[in-house]
This record gives C-alpha cells, sequence and structure tokens, in this order.
C-alpha cells in the first residue's frame, strides 16, 4: 500500500505529493515549495518517516509546481523530470513574469526529460504509468498508480473543474481528449490527487464534471 502525503505550497495554493510505500522508497511529485517553511515541512515528513527519495517528478513545467526543484536537488541530489514538451517551459522567472507580471529570484536547476511515454517510473514496491494528458500545457502528464487506484493529475482534472488552456501552449481540444479519451476510461474509483484544491474521484468527475463529457 502507498502513503501520500500531501503540502500545499506558495501563494498559489499548489499541492505538492510525497509518496511512499513500505520499503521506504518515496517519489516527490510536483515539488512546489518555496519557502524555507515549506521546504522544512517537507524534510522533517521525510526524515520522521524514514523515507528515502529517488525520482522527482513533475506532472508539467508551470513555475508553481517546480518552485521547489532546487531545494530537493541541493537536499536529496534529485533533478526534476518533466515531459519533453514542457522543457522549455522550466525557466521559472521568465514564466513568473509573463503569467503573473512579476520577477521572483528563485534558484533554478536544469530538468531531466522523463522516460517515453509508454514507460513507469518504478519506486519500492509499485509503479507510476505515465499517461500523457496534454492540453494544460503541451506536455501535462498525469501519474497513474494502477495497483492503487490513485492518479496524480497535476493541473489537468480538479474537483468539479480543470485546469486553465489560455496559457503558452494550452490547447482546449486537447484538454477535452485528455479528460474524455484518457482520465474518463480509468476505473471509477480512482482517487484523483489534482495539482490545486482536494481529491476526488473519477466516478465523481465523470457523473457531475460537464468538463468531462
Amino acid at each position: 500500500m502507498i502513503q501520500i502525503k500531501t503540502f500545499v505550497c506558495n501563494m498559489l495554493q499548489e499541492n505538492c505529493y510525497v509518496v511512499s510505500d513500505e520499503t521506504r522508497q518515496a517519489v516527490i511529485i510536483d515539488c512546489g515549495a518555496l519557502y524555507p517553511e515549506e521546504q522544512q515541512a517537507l524534510a522533517d515528513y521525510i526524515e520522521r518517516e524514514g523515507l528515502k527519495p529517488v525520482r522527482l517528478l513533475a506532472t508539467h513545467g508551470h513555475f508553481d509546481h517546480n518552485f521547489g526543484n532546487a531545494f530537493v536537488w541541493h537536499r536529496y541530489g534529485l533533478q526534476a523530470e518533466v515531459a519533453a514538451e514542457d522543457e522549455g517551459l522550466m525557466d521559472l522567472r521568465r514564466q513568473m513574469r509573463q503569467m503573473m507580471g512579476v520577477s521572483y529570484d528563485v534558484e533554478q536547476v536544469a530538468a531531466k526529460l522523463l522516460p517515453s511515454t509508454t514507460d513507469t517510473i518504478n519506486f519500492g514496491s509499485h509503479s507510476l504509468k505515465i499517461l500523457p494528458t496534454p492540453g494544460h500545457s503541451p506536455g501535462s502528464v498525469t501519474f497513474y498508480c494502477e495497483a492503487e487506484h490513485a492518479a496524480f493529475a497535476g493541473d489537468t482534472l480538479f474537483r468539479m473543474s480543470i485546469g486553465r488552456t489560455d496559457f503558452e501552449g494550452g490547447s482546449w481540444t486537447a484538454m477535452h481528449h485528455s479528460l474524455t479519451q484518457v482520465l474518463a476510461k480509468l476505473p471509477a474509483q480512482t482517487k484523483v490527487y489534482p495539482g490545486h484544491g482536494p481529491t476526488t474521484t473519477i466516478g465523481e468527475e465523470v457523473r457531475m464534471n460537464p468538463y468531462m463529457r
């Protein structure tokens, strides 16, 4: 069984997840920990639980999901892994200026490219399948743990809502396909861990979320 710890980070209330299992190996997904107290809370949890982080994964390249990448690199020696289509979005300072009209002097570390989207991310005794779910950004992906019916959907799907498609590289056509032809096809009991806001399930979203039709 996996254990999932959520950290709500930075000014945009982004969800960072630490996912571990009985082996104590862990993956960190979307480390938006910007402020020192957020970074310390993340490190304290990992130390308290005796975890060994082995991968740092990004569902997409937007700045609020990657503010903590430098911290993870210095602390655990892990580079963020992002889909090739979002590699160009990893200039966090440029994004801050473009999307929020402000500059923020955040340290940046070069990202690695995720394996092919036909591959899986392995940690401990579990694996995460990489599902391409573009629309919010060209390289948005969902990390799906089939064994535990858990999907880390980034900003593709929120509880009764979806991510925006009007940012650089966004596409409503791609988003609709990702929602209806990829995520909606997952088992109804799949728990969705979004990039912002509370968790939900695929079944609830298919029934109630108009964007899923």
